[in-house]
C-alpha cells in the first residue's frame, strides 16, 4: 500500500468511522479521480494532499460523501418492518397509552427509503394512532444523499425494489420517468445531517432505533462504541433494529436480541422497567451516516 492510501486510510476512519481494509483501497483513486478533475488536479493523491496542507472543510465532506455508499431499497429486508409492525408498535401503542408520543430515529437514512417505508407502516396503521405524535428523524452524514432523500423523488428502478405496487400507486405520485413520494407521507419526516461519531445526547431518547448496514463498515472498536451510544439514546423499554449481518453478540452485552424476532434488540440492563416520559429536546444537530 503507498504512503497516502495509508494517510488517507487514517483520515477517513476519523471522520466517518469506516475501516477501508487494505484490499479495497483500490477504489479510492477511481472514486476521487472524477472530484479530483473538477478541482484541476491530476489525480486522487494530489487531492488528499491539498486536504492535509488545507484542512478545507467543504473539500473534506466532498471527499468522504464521494466514498460512503449509499445502497438502500424500500422494506429492505422486509422482516425489521414486519416486526416494527406485528410487535414494536403494539408495544409502544400499549405501554406509550398516557402520553400517545412516539421517537423513532433512522440512523445512516441514506436516501430516504427506509425512513419513508416506516412512514407508509405508521400511515397504514393511523387507526391504531389516532390522536398519536409519531416523529421520524432521519440523518446520515452524506449531505448529497439527504437532498435526495427530502426531495422525495426516485426512478422507476428505485421504486421497484421491495415496494409493492400498492403503496406505489398510494403513496407516490408520477413525474415523468420518475415518482415523488407523497407530500403528507414527507412531511412525517424530518432530515438532519449527522455523523454517528459525534455525540448522541443533543438528539435526545428514542423508542425505536433502525441502524442498519452501517455498523458493518465500522472496526470492531469503534462498533462496540457506537453500540453503547445507541444504548444510551433508547428508552429503556425501546428497540434497536440492525442490519441482516449486524449482531450485538459478543460485542455489546447491554443488548441482546429479541428472544422471538432476532432482527430486533432490546436492552438487556432495563428491558424489565417501565416505560419512562421522554422529554422532546431541542434537535440542534451538529453536522457529522449511512
Amino acid at each position: 500500500m503507498s504512503e497516502w492510501l495509508n494517510r488517507f486510510r487514517t483520515f477517513l476512519a476519523k471522520r466517518s468511522g469506516v475501516a477501508l481494509d487494505a484490499d479495497k483501497l483500490y477504489f479510492v483513486e477511481s472514486r476521487l479521480q472524477s472530484l479530483a478533475q473538477q478541482y484541476g488536479m491530476a489525480s486522487a493523491e494530489d487531492l488528499f494532499a491539498r486536504i492535509e496542507k488545507s484542512g478545507d472543510p467543504v473539500l473534506e465532506s466532498e471527499i468522504i460523501q464521494a466514498l460512503l455508499t449509499n445502497e438502500t431499497f424500500f422494506f429492505r429486508d422486509r422482516i425489521p418492518f414486519d416486526h416494527f409492525r406485528n410487535v414494536v408498535l403494539p408495544h409502544l401503542v400499549e405501554a406509550r397509552a398516557a402520553k400517545r408520543h412516539i421517537r423513532i430515529w433512522c440512523a445512516a437514512a441514506s436516501t430516504g427509503q427506509e425512513p419513508y417505508s416506516l412512514a407508509m407502516i405508521l400511515d397504514e396503521e393511523a387507526r391504531r394512532l389516532a390522536g398519536w405524535r409519531v416523529e421520524i428523524l432521519a440523518t446520515d452524514l452524506s449531505e448529497q444523499a439527504l437532498e435526495t432523500a427530502r426531495q422525495g423523488v426516485y426512478t422507476q428502478f428505485e421504486v421497484q425494489r421491495g415496494l409493492p405496487i400498492n403503496q406505489l400507486l398510494r403513496y407516490f405520485h408520477r413525474e415523468g420517468d420518475r415518482w415523488r413520494v407523497a407530500e403528507h407521507l414527507r412531511a412525517r419526516v424530518q432530515f438532519r445531517q449527522f455523523n454517528l461519531l459525534s455525540d448522541f445526547q443533543p438528539l435526545g431518547a428514542f423508542d425505536v432505533i433502525f441502524c442498519r448496514n452501517v455498523l458493518l463498515y465500522f472496526d470492531l472498536d469503534l462498533r462496540r462504541k457506537v453500540l453503547n451510544r445507541l444504548v444510551g439514546a433508547m428508552a429503556p423499554d425501546g428497540y434497536l433494529a440492525l442490519g441482516a449481518t449486524e449482531s450485538v453478540v459478543g460485542i455489546c452485552d447491554r443488548l441482546e436480541p429479541h428472544p422471538k424476532h432476532q432482527s430486533i434488540c432490546t436492552r438487556r440492563d432495563t428491558i424489565a422497567s417501565p416505560p419512562v416520559a421522554l422529554a422532546r429536546p431541542a434537535l440542534k444537530l451538529i453536522s457529522g451516516g449511512s
